[in-house]
C-alpha cells in the first residue's frame, strides 16, 4: 500500500471528511506551486536585469521514486546531482566553454516537494498534474527558459513532456537514451510506472518522433509497443552499425523542438554503477556526449533520471556522471 493510501486510511479512521481532506491537499499543492513560482519569478527578474537571454536552462528537481519497479533510491538524487554540479573538484565551464555560474546559462528553482505532497494523501493523478504545472510555471516566469529536470525515476518524464508540449502548443521530437524502452502499457498494474512513461507520452500525442538509443533490455511487449507507436528503437547489439547515424541526428523540424531524456542506465555500469537496474553492455560516456553534442535541433527541455545514490560508489562517481550530463545538456539548451 502506498503512502497516499495509508494517509487516507488514517484520516478516514479519524473521521476527517473528504471535503476537509481535499481542502488541505489543495492548500499544500498551492503552497508548493507558489514556492516554485516565486523562486522562478526571482530568477526571471535577475535575467531581465542582466539584459535578457535568447534561451537558458533552469534546473527543477522532482525527487520521486515510488513509481520504480525495483528500488526507490532515485528519489534522493536531485540534491546529490546539484552537489556534484558545483563540486570543487572541477570548474564551472562546459566542454564547449559555456560558464554555468552565469545565470544566463543556468539557474535553479529548487525541488517540487513530492514527499510532502504525498504525505497529505495526494494520489498520482493529481501529483502528475502538480509536476506538469511546476514545469509550466518555470517556463512562464523565467522567460526564454527551458526546464532541465532532475529525477527521480523515469515516471516523471510523462508529466514533464506533457507540460512542455502543452506550453509550446504542439508535439516535440524526443531523444531518449536508456537501457530500457519504458513503453509497457501498464507495468505491474501501474499506469504511471517508470516502465510505462513513454506509452503515456505517445498516447497523449505529445511527441511526433521518439528515438530510443542504448536499448539492451527489451521484451517482446517493448518491441510490440515500439511498433504500435512508430518508435525508432536502436539497440546496443547494432550500435557499431548505427553509430554514424546517431552521432549526426537532426530532429525537431516541423514541431516545437527537441526533448532529451537521459536515463543514467543508458551508460555501461563501468561508467555509472549507481543505478537501480544494472545492465552491462551499454554506452560509454563519450558515446552519449557525442550523440548529444552533435545533435542538430532546438533542444527545448530535458531530464536526467534514474540515478540512485544508494547504489553509488563511496566517492560519488555516478553523481559526477549525472552532473556532467546535466551540465552538457544545459549547454546544449542555452543560447
Amino acid at each position: 500500500m502506498g503512502g497516499a493510501a495509508r494517509w487516507i486510511q488514517r484520516l478516514s479512521a479519524a473521521r476527517i471528511s473528504t471535503e476537509a481532506l481535499e481542502r488541505g491537499q489543495s492548500r499544500v499543492i498551492d503552497a508548493s506551486l507558489t514556492l516554485i513560482r516565486e523562486r522562478a519569478k526571482l530568477k526571471g527578474e535577475l535575467l531581465r536585469a542582466m539584459g535578457g537571454v535568447k534561451a537558458s536552462a533552469t534546473l527543477l528537481g522532482v525527487p520521486l521514486g515510488h513509481n520504480s519497479s525495483f528500488l526507490q533510491g532515485p528519489a534522493f538524487a536531485p540534491p546529490r546531482i546539484r552537489e556534484a554540479i558545483w563540486c570543487g573538484s572541477t570548474n564551472s565551464s562546459t566542454e564547449e566553454g559555456k560558464e554555468l555560474n552565469d545565470p544566463r546559462v543556468l539557474t535553479d528553482v529548487g525541488d517540487v516537494p513530492i514527499q510532502e505532497i504525498r504525505d497529505c494523501g495526494v494520489e498520482d493523478d493529481r501529483l502528475m498534474h502538480v509536476i506538469s504545472e511546476s514545469v509550466k510555471t518555470v517556463m512562464d516566469e523565467v522567460r526564454s527558459s527551458s526546464a532541465v529536470v532532475l529525477g527521480g525515476d523515469h515516471s516523471i518524464s510523462y508529466p514533464v513532456v506533457r507540460a512542455v508540449s502543452e506550453k509550446l502548443g504542439g508535439p516535440v521530437d524526443i531523444l531518449h537514451l536508456d537501457a530500457h524502452p519504458d513503453i509497457y502499457d501498464c507495468f505491474e498494474g501501474n499506469t504511471y510506472s517508470h516502465a510505462s512513461s513513454f506509452a503515456r507520452i505517445m498516447e497523449g500525442g505529445y511527441a511526433r518522433r521518439l528515438l530510443q538509443v542504448g536499448l539492451r533490455s527489451i521484451t517482446k511487449e517493448g518491441r510490440e509497443q515500439g511498433k504500435r507507436f512508430g518508435v525508432e528503437q536502436y539497440e546496443m547489439r547494432t550500435f557499431s552499425r548505427d553509430r554514424e547515424k546517431l552521432e549526426s541526428l537532426k530532429l525537431g523540424e516541423g514541431v516545437k523542438g527537441v526533448y532529451v531524456s537521459v536515463d543514467v542506465d543508458c551508460l555501461d555500469p563501468a561508467f555509472a554503477p549507481g543505478v537501480s537496474h544494472i545492465e552491462p553492455g551499454g554506452l560509454s560516456f563519450r558515446d552519449v556526449l557525442n550523440i548529444l553534442q552533435n545533435l542538430q535541433g532546438d533542444v527545448v527541455a530535458g531530464d536526467v533520471v534514474e540515478f540512485n545514490p544508494q547504489r553509488d560508489t563511496v566517492d560519488g562517481m555516478t553523481a559526477m556522471v549525472a552532473a556532467k550530463l546535466v551540465r552538457e545538456l544545459s549547454a546544449k539548451i542555452s543560447k
